[in-house]
């Protein structure tokens, strides 16, 4: 018996570990929503359910051995059934399960309701960043990896959110119902930030829905955790949380972009802005595969410095950028890129790294072939 109570008492000894666990990473975060708190909650019932069954269950089993054992003279019983005792050992484990399942139903009956929302943003996995848009509110954007490719490389010291800062965070209000709705553009991705606790895959040709209400503003980030080609580590997340007014200020702020954007598709760029514009848009999107100075990574990337059928038929340098290229690696770009930035980037590999072909592109130009 003084064995049993050893392994009761250890086991016990336990239950005040728990945040000392998830100070140091190794449980599930409790998280900024409501919801990822239930989850918490939930978790950690379950999980000293199964502590307790577990230290009975061998508490007794390493009593029984020890007790027991032939050197201390033991004899076997011998017996053939016992309906009570059978009765038991199915009923409490039917009981066990009955207590667990009820709470876990109304949690997942919440995980799957994301009515009622105030903001519905679409989330789209491409390869390899995140695209948000904000519906019914003419605002959308790129979200990539911000950390320098000479961190990448161990060329530099790498920084506190290495792999996991962005260059253009999703932003979303504090204490509002906020619906996701995920899809792909190219293969599986999974949109996770623990904090949240959410994680949905998102699916070419299928659109998904989740939610989330934050309850405290701050900086919240993640990774895609779906294994979604050579550049899968480098597709983070980061979420800033602000609270309602400063989210107004901001939507209002990227409205006025876009519409300065849009204004742009109908005036003559100097060469020099789209050259500025344009380097910005390859770092960002072009440069992960297409390196920083066009060289490539042949033969899935070709190079683009000093390549003659890019350089000398600009019309399929423009289907390219465009439409992508069947069966390569090449995605198409069109609903990726605006005008601008589509002018500007062709613009810019038709004229940098020695290319030199004088070749502005409008994004005038770039709108019309769109519409075709």
């Amino acid at each position: 018996m003084r064995t049993l109570l050893v392994w009761l008492a250890g086991g016990l000894s336990l239950v005040g570990s728990s945040q000392a666990a998830l100070a140091s990473g190794w449980n599930m975060p409790v998280g900024v929503t409501d919801l990822s708190r239930e989850i918490y909650n939930l978790h950690m019932a379950i999980f000293w359910i199964c502590v307790v069954i577990g230290v009975v269950v061998f508490g007794v089993m390493f009593y029984s051995l020890i007790r027991y054992r032939h050197s201390k003279g033991a004899k076997a019983a011998n017996f053939h059934e016992n309906t009570t005792v059978e009765v038991i050992w199915t009923a409490v484990p039917l009981l066990i399960l009955v207590g667990m399942a009820i709470p876990a139903t109304a949690t997942l009956q919440k995980i799957y309701d994301p009515s009622d929302a105030e903001l519905d943003v679409m989330v789209t996995g491409q390869q390899w960043r995140w695209r948000y848009e904000y519906l019914g509110e003419d605002v959308a954007f790129n979200s990539n990896l911000a950390t320098p490719r000479t961190q990448i490389r161990g060329d530099e010291v790498r920084g506190e959110n290495y792999l996991l800062e962005v260059d253009e965070p999703l932003v979303l209000p504090i204490n509002r119902k906020v619906r996701f709705l995920f899809t792909s553009d190219d293969v599986i991705h999974a949109w996770w930030v623990p904090d949240f606790a959410v994680k949905q895959d998102t699916i070419p040709g299928f659109i998904s829905e989740n939610w989330v209400r934050i309850n405290e503003p701050g900086i919240y980030r993640g990774q895609c955790a779906e294994l979604c080609g050579v550049d899968h580590a480098f597709m983070p997340i980061v979420v800033h949380a602000m609270e309602e007014d400063d989210f107004e200020t901001w939507l209002a702020e990227r409205k006025e972009m876009a519409a300065e954007e849009a204004l742009g598709v109908d005036r003559d760029w100097e060469m020099d802005e789209l050259m500025e514009r344009g380097e910005a848009v390859y770092g960002s999107i072009c440069a992960s595969c297409h390196q920083v100075e066009g060289q490539g990574s042949p033969p899935a990337f070709p190079a683009l410095a000093g390549n003659e059928q890019m350089l000398d038929d600009i019309d399929w340098h423009k289907d390219v950028i465009i439409n992508g290229v069947s069966g390569t690696a090449m995605p198409s770009f069109r609903t990726t890129l605006n005008p601008v930035e589509l002018a500007a980037v062709i613009t810019y590999t038709r004229n940098a790294w020695g290319n030199d072909t004088g070749d502005a592109v409008q994004p005038a130009e770039i709108a019309e072939r769109l519409e075709r």
